[in-house]
């Protein structure tokens, strides 16, 4: 879609050319969203991916992710066997529906930073510790755990003019074992429900619940817990008024079927039925 109240488009080649955040800026990574509805209000477009950044980095520390990384490029990614939870990546990455023109170009940090609560890479990072990596407008920069990154519907902490540079995604949680659920109404429609689970070597175990909640839900406990347990956990967790509500699902069916696919993931782990 064209956007006829773009008055300028900025492509700066290093952090010390990005222009002072004014009213009316918006960073442009994919642009897969920001093309796609009106965007009133909005008169100068940032263009971040002409800084440059190295999409992906894996060392023995974990894996670094640009926010500018497209989401097909971090499905490509080859992962060393230590990292248990490779298999993780391409099912998030496949989350995301649409076309090879749409995965080539989303952004992890994009899906990160509009903050659906469909958002997969939102499902990925916080199921894997993520840590984002913030510049700050005066120079600065901050670290913020993706937990805690995503608010709501299209609502995260980042201040105005403030940059999602990076996504940390540490060994330790790359090394736990993972299940991984999705439901949606239509073979091919928004998720409406996505669920992971993980266990690490030690039995720490931990839910992440996103999609079926207008925020990302996680819950940490030092060993499996029972399908009992499990559940009152859930109900502990999500009020009744954080169930998210639209026409990729009623609150009660996402209630009812992050249940389902919680104790389907718990069971896989610790080799039971669900």
């Amino acid at each position: 879609m064209d956007l006829d109240s773009i008055t300028e488009v900025v492509a700066p080649r290093a952090r010390d050319a990005l222009p002072a955040w004014r009213p009316g800026d918006a960073w442009l990574a994919g642009g897969t969203w920001l093309f796609s509805e009106p965007q009133d209000g909005i008169a100068r477009l940032i263009d971040l991916p002409s800084l440059g950044w190295e999409p992906l980095a894996v060392d023995d520390a974990g894996v670094r992710i640009a926010a500018t990384c497209p989401i097909a490029a971090l499905d490509r990614l080859a992962l060393p066997p230590a990292f248990r939870a490779a298999p993780l990546v391409g099912q998030c990455c496949r989350a995301l529906l649409g076309s090879f023109k749409v995965w080539n170009a989303a952004t992890v940090g994009g899906n990160l930073c509009l903050a659906l609560p469909a958002g997969p890479m939102i499902a990925l990072t916080v199921a894997l510790d993520g840590v984002g990596l913030i510049w700050t407008p005066e120079g600065g920069e901050r670290r913020l755990p993706v937990r805690d990154l995503v608010l709501g519907p299209q609502a995260t902490a980042l201040r105005p003019g403030e940059i999602l540079r990076r996504i940390d995604l540490p060994a330790a949680a790359l090394g736990r074992r993972t299940a991984f659920r999705r439901i949606s109404l239509s073979p091919n429609g928004r998720s409406g429900a996505l669920v992971i689970a993980t266990l690490d070597s030690a039995g720490a175990f931990a839910l992440t619940v996103t999609a079926a909640t207008r925020r990302p839900v996680r819950i940490d406990r030092p060993a499996p817990p029972s399908a009992e347990t499990l559940q009152a956990a859930l109900a502990a967790a999500i009020p009744d008024g954080l169930w998210y509500d639209d026409v990729h699902g009623a609150p009660d069916w996402r209630r009812h079927v992050t249940g389902l696919l919680a104790e389907e993931t718990r069971a896989e782990l610790v080799g039971g039925r669900a």
